[in-house]
């Protein structure tokens, strides 16, 4: 259920060219799960900017985000202080227990890539085992590797390689085994990591104008489930009920 809050700045900084850190500090009066998202208010602009929880504790959360218009702009130059209306709770998240006795891989690409931290902290705590792909278009994209190579092995690709091996997520996928996957990137790369093959759970993006099911505007068709809400009913899709006719790749 989405509940609407106030929450305070406690920071707001550069990670990487055009990627923003943010904590958030307020009541956290709802259940988080990973692969969640939260709906921010930015005041001059109609609509909400969702952005999804990277992680969270019991009176804070943190989110990642990227520079990608005015509104993500003015968020990024927000002051620690400054207060967002938020709101929380919304999307259906992961499902761990789908991947309960599986050689798991997390696989994230850019902007993707901050929800499956939280992912990982969450299976790690399960006591599963895991390994993460990472992947960005630059170098000078990435972070929070140390963050991943913490608590599981972590193998990073960039198409300049710049960092890791040159090329893209599939090349690594291809070099180890794994028989489930969570990820979350760019829609070429999800399509890229379906078309391997196997069990999982992808997390999409869409243009959202509410966040929260009442616009239907994300609506998308699904197999055997008809027509699902991204922003309700996902943004995490099983691979079973994957339908990519819908997603313009060029």
């Amino acid at each position: 259920m989405k509940k609407q809050a106030f929450y305070e700045i406690k920071r707001n900084q550069p990670l990487a060219r055009d990627i923003f850190l943010m904590t958030l500090v307020g009541p956290m009066n709802f259940e988080p799960r990973p692969g969640q998202f939260i709906n921010i208010k930015i005041d001059g602009f109609y609509l909400r900017r969702p952005i999804s929880i990277c992680s969270f504790d019991e009176d804070s959360m943190d989110i990642i985000y990227k520079i990608a218009g005015n509104g993500t702009d003015a968020l990024s130059k927000m002051s620690p202080g400054q207060k967002l209306d938020v709101l929380c709770g919304l999307g259906n998240g992961f499902d761990l227990s789908l991947a309960e006795g599986r050689r798991i891989v997390l696989v994230g690409g850019g902007v993707g890539i901050p929800p499956l931290y939280g992912l990982g902290k969450a299976l790690k705590a399960a006591g599963a085992e895991f390994t993460a792909v990472l992947g960005w278009q630059t170098h000078d994209q990435a972070f929070f590797i140390d963050e991943f190579s913490a608590i599981c092995p972590t193998r990073v690709v960039t198409n300049d390689g710049g960092i890791g091996k040159k090329g893209v997520v599939t090349d690594i996928l291809r070099e180890i085994s794994y028989d489930y996957y969570f990820t979350c990137g760019p829609e070429p790369m999800l399509k890229a990591v379906y078309d391997l093959g196997g069990n999982g759970q992808l997390s999409f993006e869409a243009r959202m104008g509410c966040g929260f099911g009442a616009c239907m505007g994300c609506s998308r068709k699904t197999l055997g489930g008809g027509s699902k809400r991204i922003c309700m009913q996902g943004p995490v899709l099983r691979s079973d009920e994957v339908l990519f006719s819908w997603i313009n790749l060029e």
